[in-house]
């Protein structure tokens, strides 16, 4: 069994193993504490390895070529930092590739390096550490905002040159789905019950 305070009221229940999609709640107020996520494990390593294949590709493609007047430039995900960069702008192309390469790709590792041996009941050297770091890294992933702003762009840029959507822009926000897919498949709870509660 197993110790959760509730974010409602405080009390700390106990909680026994949950059957398939069983719920948890507290006894005092009734809030759920705990949900059952069935093949957490399975559907977050699929959908990580996904992820890492979509990344590959947002940065390996062109994201959109632009044509005006018989000129076409493409555009790629490190062509847009280094573009911020020769602009000056470093702390805005620095943030760029923190929050929308860095950030996301050290959680997708991350959490493979987690889950994988997970899967086999045999945890990583460091496997808590990592795991907390993923945890800490989350709000920093903002790669959605960074699709929006690619949008908006599109939208303004389309009245001035014909713009063409790249295999990246597919792949970026294709990407956005799937991490949030895997971040709702994880079973943070399972986690560390299975690291054996050192959280």
């Amino acid at each position: 069994m197993n110790l959760i305070a509730c974010h409602e009221c405080d009390l700390v229940n106990r909680i026994p193993p949950l059957p398939r999609r069983a719920a948890a709640r507290c006894v005092r107020c009734g809030g759920v504490l705990l949900r059952a996520k069935p093949d957490s494990v399975d559907r977050t390593i699929a959908l990580t390895l996904a992820g890492i294949v979509l990344f590959l590709v947002a940065c390996s493609f062109p994201f959109l070529s632009m044509e005006n007047a018989g000129i076409v430039q493409e555009t790629a995900l490190f062509t847009g930092i280094y573009n911020l960069y020769k602009q000056k702008m470093v702390p805005l192309a620095t943030l760029v590739l923190i929050t929308c390469v860095l950030v996301p790709l050290a959680q997708m590792l991350g959490l493979l390096y987690v889950m994988i041996p997970l899967k086999r009941n045999r945890p990583a050297r460091h496997t808590a550490r990592v795991f907390r770091i993923y945890l800490h890294l989350k709000p920093w992933g903002l790669m959605e905002v960074y699709l929006i702003g690619i949008l908006v762009a599109l939208v303004k840029l389309g009245k001035m040159a014909t713009i063409v959507p790249g295999l990246s822009v597919i792949a970026f926000g294709l990407l956005v789905f799937v991490l949030a897919g895997a971040y709702t498949a994880l079973d943070p709870h399972l986690v560390w019950e299975r690291l054996g509660g050192k959280s």
